[in-house]
């Protein structure tokens, strides 16, 4: 008798589960905290036994310290000959200790009969070329290493900043990457007084910097939303227009924009708390970064206009990567 009603009471579980199972409701939770986490979320209508399952699955992003595979096909086009340079010290590193190692061995043979005395100056001499040969080389290869390993961090930089998310309006919401080659970027990253500090010390150069297609990027580290004051009247109603649009993005997903400038913060390192500033290239390279303010009139006496004799011939080329 209990194993009969064991049976049906398994049967009568699966039978659920399998009525569970065809109402599973699929969705992808964009919060900021959790973002890229999938939920399978399974429900059942009401009923009287009030049963019902949840469950949920996650997968979990890769860490934006990893090294893609787009930055490293992006390291070999910038740099096509690194790898055959890297491969010939190798092979001279190689070359040079198997050569050592020959000549250590007829030195120690020399060394150990008097009647090959006199060859001794002449395997030393060899020695040492070839452990001079051996550290010129692992020297080259080194700094070489140090080079790409620092160039794909900052591509991996680039990348991860490229990904991040900016809300436009209310309705439109578009990665940094749609901006390349359209906008040059200045990110602004601190507290709330730093952010209004920053947007009236722009005031004056607002026209200027507009002509240059710098748009700014407000990001604000101390949870308080800043107040931009933009004053309406019939004289100045261009201008103000021109200020909405020049400070208009703000950071999306919050949480990524706290992560990645916590990072570039830790690299540089500055302090956490430290404001600072970044602007990016028309190409969406970092041009320049900082602690403090933005230099805004040195933005407008460096940076081509967008428009005009030279557009589109220096797009891209106005400043060094660093």
């Amino acid at each position: 008798m209990a194993h009969a009603s064991h049976l049906l009471l398994t049967a009568n579980f699966h039978q659920k589960a399998i009525f569970l199972s065809s109402n599973c409701l699929h969705f992808r939770n964009t919060t900021p905290c959790v973002r890229g986490t999938v939920f399978v979320v399974c429900r059942a209508p009401k009923r009287k036994d009030g049963f019902s399952v949840v469950c949920s699955a996650a997968d979990k992003p890769s860490p934006s310290t990893e090294i893609s595979s787009n930055a490293r096909i992006r390291s070999e086009v910038l740099t096509p000959f690194r790898s055959v340079r890297m491969f010939f010290y190798l092979a001279f590193i190689a070359s040079g200790a198997l050569g050592g190692l020959i000549s250590t061995t007829q030195l120690i043979a020399a060394l150990s009969s008097p009647s090959k005395g006199g060859s001794v100056p002449e395997i030393l001499k060899s020695v040492g070329i070839d452990l001079a040969a051996v550290s010129v080389f692992a020297f080259l290869y080194l700094r070489e290493q140090n080079a790409k390993n620092a160039q794909l961090a900052r591509l991996s930089r680039e990348e991860s900043l490229s990904n991040l998310r900016l809300r436009v309006d209310e309705k439109k919401v578009i990665p940094v990457s749609d901006l390349r080659g359209i906008a040059r970027l200045v990110i602004l990253a601190g507290p709330s007084s730093y952010i209004m500090d920053s947007f009236r010390l722009s005031k004056s150069f607002t026209e200027s910097l507009l002509e240059r297609g710098v748009l700014v990027i407000p990001f604000v580290t101390d949870g308080d939303t800043p107040s931009f004051d933009f004053e309406e009247n019939e004289e100045e109603k261009n201008l103000v227009e021109k200020k909405k649009r020049l400070w208009q993005l703000r950071p999306f997903y919050t949480a990524e924009w706290s992560k990645w400038v916590d990072e570039q913060k830790k690299m540089a390192k500055v302090s956490p708390e430290a404001p600072v500033y970044l602007s990016l290239r028309m190409d969406g390279r970092v041009r320049g970064s900082g602690v403090g303010y933005p230099p805004w009139g040195a933005f407008v006496a460096q940076l081509p206009p967008v428009k005009g004799l030279w557009s589109g011939l220096l797009d891209g080329m106005d400043g060094r990567v660093l």
